[in-house]
């Protein structure tokens, strides 16, 4: 993504309520606050708008996060809807300030944000259904750099449920570390949430009798397992896809079945420590 300078006004003063964020020489503007000052958010002018909004929180059943996107020719009265969902707690909309999104345009940008969430795969998404529309190609152009704002602007807000853990920028370099145990192999890396463990990677099948005194490490193993992440081979368990761990020690736990300490476990290619590394 390209640089950015981004505004934000704290409406109270605190970075937990009612806020609004611009980017310069950008058209959008976003709202975002928590649903208990819900009649702050619609109460202003921008919501009187159309746009696409999100609503976050975490599903009452898994615990895991969960978000509905959708869209609406005017913020407020759709929203107002949405008061019967009792998952989310913060909302976040978008609109643009010069008054040129038509419908099309904000059914676009639901659609978008649809996939996108599904295709990162870090919460649940509570729509029932795809949306979309089909825009003329200059039109479709436009959506995608407003999208791109979108994408800036959320993790500043406090959302990052559509970035991606997988994607590596073209302009950074990687480099990918190696956790070793009884001849299986793991690959990850560095990100900015923690640590990323690459597809393929391989784990012990069985914890250490030692990981009962951190039953935490049992839970993500069996969470994983439970969630096709971690599937047993012949004499592994191995990932199905890249996974994002809080930490190299949290994900050097996975796959040793117990504890590690992941500044020491993960190494380059050269044999280097993670540890070591980052103290050169």
């Amino acid at each position: 993504m390209p640089s950015a300078t981004i505004k934000i006004f704290l409406v109270h003063g605190d970075p937990k309520r009612l806020r609004t964020a611009e980017i310069s020489n950008w058209t959008g503007k976003a709202v975002a606050g928590p649903r208990s000052e819900f009649a702050q958010v619609v109460g202003r002018d921008e919501s009187c708008s159309p746009g696409v909004y999100l609503l976050t929180g975490n599903d009452p059943e898994s615990g895991k996060p969960a978000v509905y996107i959708g869209e609406a020719e005017k913020i407020r009265d759709r929203i107002r809807a949405h008061l019967e969902k009792d998952f989310w707690n913060q909302i976040i909309f978008f609109i643009s300030k010069d008054e040129n999104i038509t419908k099309a345009h904000i059914r676009y940008l639901e659609g978008r944000l649809i996939e996108k969430a599904r295709q990162v795969n870090r919460a649940m998404v509570m729509n029932d259904q795809t949306s979309g529309a089909r825009l003329p190609e200059s039109d479709r152009e436009d959506m995608e750099v407003f999208l791109q704002k979108i994408y800036q602007l959320l993790p500043v807000l406090g959302v990052d449920l559509l970035v991606s853990t997988t994607g590596v920028s073209s302009d950074s370099e990687v480099e990918i570390l190696y956790c070793d145990i009884k001849g299986l192999k793991a690959r990850g890396h560095r990100i900015s949430n923690g640590f990323l463990v690459l597809k393929g990677s391989q784990a012990v099948i069985s914890e250490r009798p030692s990981s009962k005194r951190y039953p935490w490490r049992v839970h993500i193993r069996q969470t994983l397992r439970d969630e096709g992440i971690l599937v047993q081979s012949e004499n592994c368990l191995i990932f199905t896809r890249d996974e994002e761990f809080s930490s190299p020690s949290a994900a050097a736990a996975v796959i040793h079945g117990g504890h590690a300490n992941g500044l020491l476990a993960w190494k380059n290619k050269d044999g280097k420590t993670l540890k070591e590394i980052e103290s050169a």
